[in-house]
């Protein structure tokens, strides 16, 4: 097979081929390197590489193979962890100055289980500094640009994640989702993210377990690898107070099912609620027609998503306070503006406030709870964008509104955030120029198997995924 048919090949066939001894860990090691080693001087998606160290492990990982041991589901796959995932004696520096040297001396929980279950590590990928904002850019390392445009943003805060598999640098890769962060860069870099129900991948180390607005996630070209990922990943920990006790072998399962009459509420504007660029609407309502193809019953219709900014707003701004806020007195100078502000906010918040914020989120979790009793999915953007310019901080203006501030622009993300419900997003089709955008699937409480199941029907049906980016007649352009 060639370095591109190997690089572009999905996670669970590539497992597969390993498993039948057709392909070697190394070899398909080597090729992700070889591509890495292409087209990363470029994007700027993996900043810390480890090819020796991935090499040898590729070649143990062959060895073990030989010896007829038992291995896990992702056995040889090359993989990145995001720079905000702790890696035991791999620098992680949560795209900081503040933390630019830093080694941890401890995995975090979800990147042991990937380990353990045979995946390599090969690297970590670009993230704005402490995840702030949908848009991978620090003083660290730079910009991740967009393997479709490379004058474009990856979207973030996943973005060296999403640049990373879009452009055949990894089969799979872990993201986190706080705002969107797995959602926004998905659509961004016509990917699948998807964010699980919160305690669906427990978090450790974490001294703020009752958190359920921030989770990690998979990320990878289809829906059935992140499937794959997703069911190593997921499963009970008694470390995590919020941790779901449904084993993660179940997403291992068939996703395929017959949506011949399933509900579904659709709105491709928000609406009118939030401004939408016309270009992701144009997209969307494109694929109106395959979900009705699907069986699916469409009503144009929302619920109503009154207090879901201001309890947003209010629980980041106190988990950037508990975060950050010791930095500030010697770091502030090195620190990102928004970073700084999004942190000041959350030190002046007053108990009252964070009471209000949680009464609003809990009354719009029993809206959403009783309008999905008659709609077991919600279809929405992801973005209020498509893709824009690498060297713009965040969006300042959607069809003629203004945006205030860093956050404004990734309402449609966030809003879902707040209720705890499971969301992905799945490659939905191209603007005119050429730019990805993604459909938002949003499901019941706790049904994550549910969602992967129609997002699979939707990726089958339009084929969007296997549209890959021309990154060397781009490169070749800007020389």
């Amino acid at each position: 097979m060639s370095s591109e048919s190997i690089c572009f090949e999905t996670a669970t066939d590539l497992a597969g081929k390993i498993r039948s001894r057709e392909l070697s860990c190394e070899t398909v090691m080597q090729r992700h390197l070889e591509q890495i080693e292409e087209v990363n001087t470029t994007v700027n998606a993996i900043v810390t590489l480890l090819p020796e160290q991935a090499m040898e492990s590729a070649r143990c990982a062959d060895r073990a193979l030989t010896s007829g041991q038992s291995v896990g589901p992702l056995h040889g796959l090359p993989i990145a962890h995001k720079d905000l995932a702790l890696t035991k004696g791999v620098r992680t520096t949560f795209g900081s100055l503040v933390y630019k040297d830093f080694m941890p001396d401890r995995d975090a929980l979800f990147v042991e289980r990937i380990r353990d279950a045979g995946a390599i590590m090969i690297g970590k990928t670009n993230t704005p500094e402490f995840g702030a904002g949908s848009q991978t850019f620090n003083k660290v390392f730079g910009a991740t640009c967009n393997p479709y445009d490379l004058s474009k943003t990856c979207g973030g805060s996943s973005g060296g994640a999403a640049a990373a598999l879009a452009s055949g640098m990894l089969p799979l890769a872990d993201g986190s989702d706080l705002g969107g962060s797995l959602r926004n860069p998905a659509s961004f870099c016509n990917i699948v993210g998807f964010r699980p129900s919160p305690g669906r991948v427990p978090s450790w180390p974490n001294d703020i377990g009752w958190m359920t607005l921030p989770v990690e996630g998979p990320m990878a070209r289809t829906v059935e690898d992140v499937a794959l990922l997703l069911s190593v990943m997921a499963g009970p920990d008694n470390r995590s107070p919020i941790s779901l006790d449904e084993p993660g072998g179940r997403f291992r399962q068939p996703l395929d099912r017959d949506f011949e009459g399933v509900r579904i509420a659709w709105s491709s504007d928000f609406g009118g609620v939030l401004p939408v660029d016309s270009k992701v609407t144009a997209a969307i309502d494109a694929q109106r027609a395959t979900f009705t193809t699907l069986g699916c019953r469409i009503d144009e219709t929302l619920p109503e998503f009154s207090g879901a900014d201001d309890a947003f707003r209010v629980w980041r701004a106190w988990l950037y306070g508990h975060l950050c806020g010791g930095l500030l007195e010697q770091h502030r100078d090195v620190m990102n503006e928004n970073v700084v502000w999004n942190t000041e906010q959350g030190l002046t918040l007053t108990g009252a406030a964070l009471a209000d914020a949680e009464s609003k989120r809990t009354a719009l979790y029993h809206r959403l709870r009783e309008f999905m009793e008659v709609y077991e999915f919600l279809i929405l953007p992801v973005s209020q964008v498509p893709p824009f310019d690498v060297n713009q901080a965040y969006v300042k203006e959607i069809e003629g509104v203004k945006m205030d501030t860093y956050l404004d622009w990734m309402r449609s993300c966030y809003f879902i955030t707040v209720t705890g419900h499971p969301a992905i997003s799945v490659p939905c089709g191209f603007t005119d120029d050429g730019l990805p955008v993604g459909v938002q699937i949003v499901g019941r409480y706790h049904d994550d198997f549910g969602v992967l199941q129609l997002a699979r029907a939707f990726e089958q049906a339009t084929q969007f995924w296997k549209q890959k980016p021309s990154l060397t007649a781009q490169t070749r352009r800007a020389i």
